[in-house]
């Protein structure tokens, strides 16, 4: 039986979160190209965000290192409220592949925990189906849409959950078309 994995990073929550972008789980270790969040460098995330913010898919890319800007990454984060972390606490890979199919979900995330670090979030999105089904099942909440989001209330606050496609390359949708989704979605909760 393959090994329990551990989420390697804390929640990265800035002060005046209001979004909270929710993945499923890290990739291996061997496939990061830094040590935060959407580390692997053939993930689409930071092209898209660049394209979203700047129209510039390599706005967070450091293309001669095949690394991401780290701390421009923050920074911008940071300065519009947007928070960062997964679905999944503990994991287990049933194949050696980045993949979230090949993901078995052992802790799920302890939403409540987090959502209390944020509480002026208002909405959750999620960044593909495996991280849009943990989220769902756990809070017994119905699966929107790609592109489309659900209402749902955290202890009395109102809340939004939209689900994403996926930024990995192995997701059928052209860059273009995902940071499009994306940037209706962040000109809404603007």
């Amino acid at each position: 039986m393959p090994p329990i994995e551990r989420h390697p990073w804390q929640p990265f929550i800035p002060e005046g979160t209001r979004i909270i972008f929710l993945g499923s789980f890290p990739p291996a270790r061997h496939r990061w190209s830094m040590d935060f969040f959407y580390p692997n460098y053939i993930n689409d995330f930071w092209r898209v965000m660049g394209l979203c913010f700047y129209g510039d898919k390599d706005h967070f890319v450091d293309i001669e290192h095949k690394t991401f800007r780290r701390q421009l990454i923050e920074q911008e984060l940071k300065n519009r409220g947007i928070g960062l972390y997964d679905t999944a606490y503990e994991i287990r890979r049933t194949k050696n592949t980045a993949s979230d199919k090949d993901l078995e979900v052992v802790t799920v995330t302890d939403f409540d925990h987090l959502f209390n670090l944020a509480p002026q979030c208002h909405t959750v999105v999620t960044t593909g189906q495996k991280a849009t089904e943990t989220l769902a099942s756990h809070s017994k909440l119905p699966l929107p849409k790609v592109g489309q989001s659900v209402d749902f209330s955290f202890h009395g606050r109102p809340m939004r959950l939209f689900r994403m496609p996926s930024t990995s390359r192995a997701y059928p949708m052209a860059l273009e078309k995902k940071a499009e989704i994306y940037s209706k979605l962040l000109k809404i909760e603007d």
